[in-house]
């Protein structure tokens, strides 16, 4: 989005920065918080809410500012008009604070993160997050409830949804079909945890169980979930292919992304809608991939002469994914010209359900993404629903109400759910949605958990 840059140039001469609050000021949200503070013209970040506050000043004073700490949502409004940097504990006095144009949610939670982004929604501003988690569970329905608000709703640029959102824009905008959205990974076990990814986590500042998440497969199939339901695409099957060109050692030299190309080609179907994916241990990773398609003779031609092959399927890839270096663009995308980098195109086509790591005993409570009881595995949507299964952004603080075998995949009968929580709220909201009448085919998530 080369055009964004001399937009927020604009609105820097003009005085008119874009004025932005942040729930978070984790791994993340600081960089996000430096980028904003000393690399974004016309762009203000003005106060930060977070629940361990001293991660929300250490965030802003990294960049040599130093905020203020303000208990209540008049103190916050007062610092956000005179332009003093402001921290908060409450994330729902930020996301409704008037004076903010945009909030960037980036906590990775789902529970806390749909009360700040519904609560920023109903207000009227724009919500732009790097939570694949939220999104994958109920991000349909955010969506629905950001279109009736008359904001955006979206992912951001950098992480790699976003990434493969815009260069599925790219070659769509070419004239080919995109057939195929794909990330490449350079480890995938679904069984790493806390314990395994602990050393890692601490090298790089970063959490045990958010490493492990990465690892364990959760985090990329949220991510394949969400560019689905941005597409309409699908999975070719439960867990996706795949391929993994590692041989299992994640130090073995990288096979290059075109030469990965032929194991999904007994999947691809021009005329369909189109398959989410991964593949394990290619160059350039951590990027990420598309695969078009075009019949038409004469593009071919041209296609071959740029040296991507004779087809029928071209691979595009971006050989990087920058995290949040990139989140500025999308707050300027969304609040400068009302554009999503990547939000849910209608109802939910893939989903991410609960699938046991180990065996699990009845009472037993599942704590965390990448945690010791559970990973996430992507599903199509009607299989979801048939099978009754578990989604896993809504198994986060329940108890298995049985025993598991490892490996299982988790129905809704299986767990007991903590009560009043707006998620289980949301998500049944969302499949009344999209689902309208139900069926045998199509059961009430929240009346099987319980529902609110």
């Amino acid at each position: 989005m080369i055009i964004v840059d001399t937009a927020l140039r604009r609105r820097e001469a003009e005085g008119r920065p874009i004025k932005v609050g942040m729930v978070g000021a984790g791994f993340q949200g600081k960089g996000i918080a430096l980028q904003i503070l000393d690399s974004t013209s016309g762009m203000e970040l003005c106060a930060i809410a977070c629940r361990r506050l001293e991660q929300a000043v250490d965030a802003f004073r990294q960049a040599g500012r130093e905020a203020i700490v303000c208990d209540a949502q008049a103190a916050l409004e007062d610092a956000i008009s005179a332009g003093r940097p402001a921290v908060t504990e409450d994330a729902l006095a930020l996301a409704t604070a008037a004076g903010l144009d945009a909030i960037i949610e980036v906590t990775g939670s789902v529970e806390y993160a749909a009360q700040a982004v519904l609560a920023a929604i109903n207000a009227g501003k724009h919500v732009v997050h790097m939570n694949a988690e939220l999104d994958g569970t109920v991000g349909p329905i955010l969506k629905v409830k950001a279109d009736h608000a008359g904001v955006i709703y979206t992912f951001s640029d950098g992480d790699q949804p976003g990434v493969q959102m815009n260069l599925y824009r790219f070659v769509a905008g070419l004239g080919l079909k995109p057939v195929l959205c794909g990330n490449i990974k350079g480890l995938h076990d679904p069984y790493r945890n806390p314990t395994t990814q602990e050393a890692f986590a601490w090298k790089w500042g970063q959490k045990p169980a958010m490493v492990a998440s990465f690892a364990d497969g959760t985090k990329i199939s949220f991510e394949q979930a969400i560019v689905a339901n941005g597409t309409g695409m699908r999975v070719a099957k439960r867990g996706m292919i795949g391929p993994d060109f590692s041989g299992g050692d994640p130090d073995a030299p990288l096979t290059p992304i075109e030469m990965t190309v032929s194991k999904f080609l007994p999947y691809l179907d021009p005329a369909g809608p189109g398959l989410v994916d991964y593949v394990v241990g290619a160059r350039p990773g951590p990027g990420v991939f598309v695969l078009g398609a075009t019949d038409h003779p004469v593009q071919k031609h041209y296609l071959n002469l740029y040296k991507l092959g004779t087809g029928p399927y071209y691979c595009f890839y971006t050989p990087y994914h920058l995290c949040h270096f990139e989140v500025p663009t999308s707050v300027a995308r969304a609040v400068l010209f009302d554009d999503a980098t990547l939000a849910p195109a209608g109802p939910p086509t893939v989903g991410v359900i609960a699938t046991a790591k180990k065996d699990l005993a009845a009472g037993e409570l599942i704590e965390e993404f990448g945690g010791y009881q559970v990973y996430g595995v992507a599903e199509n949507m009607d299989a979801i629903r048939r099978e009754q299964l578990l989604p896993i952004g809504l198994s986060l603080g329940c108890r298995l109400a049985r025993s598991i075998a490892k490996d299982a995949v988790l129905t809704v009968e299986d767990v007991v759910r903590p009560p009043d929580r707006l998620v289980d709220s949301l998500y049944a909201e969302q499949e009344r949605y999209f689902c309208g009448s139900r069926s045998s085919s199509s059961p009430d998530l929240s009346r099987e958990m319980g529902g609110a």
